[in-house]
């Protein structure tokens, strides 16, 4: 009897044109997205220049987000938003988005439509494995890689193998996807996946909004993994259904799939979770966390920048006031998460606290502009990574969390939980 295969596995070898794939083996895929944002797509244009075809493989399917230093925060990143730019209108890209219609990459493709159920979508950028959540094969890739792909609409992988990662039990009060996926990494370490495939399934998972989703697939990454990937049901077809703008496939995982590992977690046991600096494998429970007084809080980014991240923030902000000593930045993910966040009220009661809101940016996750820390300094951010110096000076510190912690800890000046303040 034939193995089955898991969801990746299936998706990999459609895209293949082979029945079937197995870990280990070097495929050929073609790909339906490839995307690049202001910093990787220079590069890349760069790099398609020389292989000296004229045009994209397709100028539908080839995606441009200018989010990481635009608004422009210098000269250097003006030219490399025109160069972008430039090259989108050369090419008649479809996609291309830039101010007033950009948002954070991976938030505005799921939210767009762009990417779709059973894609398989390469980005020059590591964390558009987040579209796993929706039940796509989506990896980050090299600049190099992707100018192959944008010319030949194709790439080659080594198909991973795979962990079924089972969450069990009832969520205790203020956790979420942000802590599951802090948590695990804690327990593997960032390596624990490394080129592996991480399926996350359970009961908990089914019943997990996809705001969170997103989350826990967006920091795959952050374990090593090559793809985080979830089945699809009902909140997935929900969510897609009127958003995807191409026709898609739904994906599951065979009964008798093999993985390399399966791994259990009764979540009852798991806490409001964080990771000190600086790996996102050191963690620990909020109730651990001691007396640590910060001076910035963000909460937006790839990872938690969406709708229920503003509700979450406002709710806990309603009628309090952000820390005298605290700088609190809040980032929707895209234009249209900001203008619902307004007509909730979500920013104006972040503002009457004491928050200041930018445009859609990632900006302060990886040290760009909005929010960079001075020497010393010890930052609450919802980001995806605390490494040495990545949000600042490399004597500064950064504690991942999720926006109910952050949303406290702006309030508190410290370390909390929203039942502490």
């Amino acid at each position: 009897m034939l193995k089955g295969m898991n969801i990746t596995e299936k998706i990999l070898a459609d895209h293949a044109d082979a029945g079937r794939v197995a870990p280990g083996e070097l495929i050929s895929v073609k790909v339906d997205i490839t995307l690049a944002n202001d910093i990787t797509g220079p590069v890349a244009i760069n790099e398609f220049r020389k292989i000296g075809v004229d045009k994209v493989f397709d100028s539908e399917r080839t995606v441009f987000v200018s989010d990481h230093f635009v608004p422009n925060k210098d000269i250097k990143s003006a030219e490399n938003a025109r160069l972008v730019r430039d090259f989108a209108k050369e090419q008649g890209l479809k996609h291309f988005y830039d101010v007033g219609k950009m948002g954070i990459e991976h938030a505005l493709l799921p939210d767009s439509g762009i990417v779709c159920p059973g894609d398989l979508i390469i980005g020059a950028d590591s964390h558009t494995c987040t579209y796993g959540a929706i039940g796509a094969f989506s990896t980050g890739v090299g600049s190099t890689d992707l100018a192959c792909a944008m010319a030949s609409g194709e790439t080659w992988f080594k198909v991973p193998e795979s962990i079924k990662v089972i969450f069990k039990g009832n969520l205790n009060k203020w956790v979420c996807g942000k802590d599951l996926i802090l948590y695990l990494i804690g327990d593997i370490g960032v390596d624990g996946a490394l080129y592996k495939s991480i399926e996350f399934s359970g009961p908990v998972i089914e019943n997990l909004p996809m705001d969170q989703r997103f989350t826990m697939c967006n920091m795959a990454i952050e374990a090593g993994a090559k793809n985080g990937i979830i089945s699809l049901d009902k909140i997935t077809e929900e969510y897609v259904k009127n958003r995807c703008i191409r026709p898609y496939k739904f994906y599951t995982s065979d009964e008798n799939a093999e993985y390399s590992k399966i791994i259990e977690y009764d979540v009852s046991k798991i806490e409001p979770t964080i990771a000190f600096p600086h790996l996102p494998e050191n963690t620990k429970p909020v109730s651990q966390a001691g007396n640590i007084k910060i001076d910035q809080v963000i909460i937006g980014s790839c990872t938690n920048g969406r709708l229920s991240d503003l509700k979450i923030a406002a709710e806990i902000l309603k009628n309090r006031k952000v820390h005298p000593d605290i700088r609190l930045i809040v980032i929707p993910g895209t234009q249209e998460i900001y203008l619902e966040a307004i007509k909730q009220g979500y920013i104006q009661t972040i503002i009457e606290a004491g928050g200041a809101v930018s445009t859609p940016t990632c900006g302060p996750c990886l040290g760009g502009h909005m929010g960079v820390l001075a020497s010393g300094e010890k930052a609450v951010s919802t980001t995806n990574r605390n490494f040495v110096g990545r949000m600042g000076a490399k004597d500064s510190e950064i504690y991942l969390a999720s926006p109910a912690i952050a949303a406290a800890s702006a309030v508190s000046g410290k370390i909390s939980s929203p039942d502490d303040i």
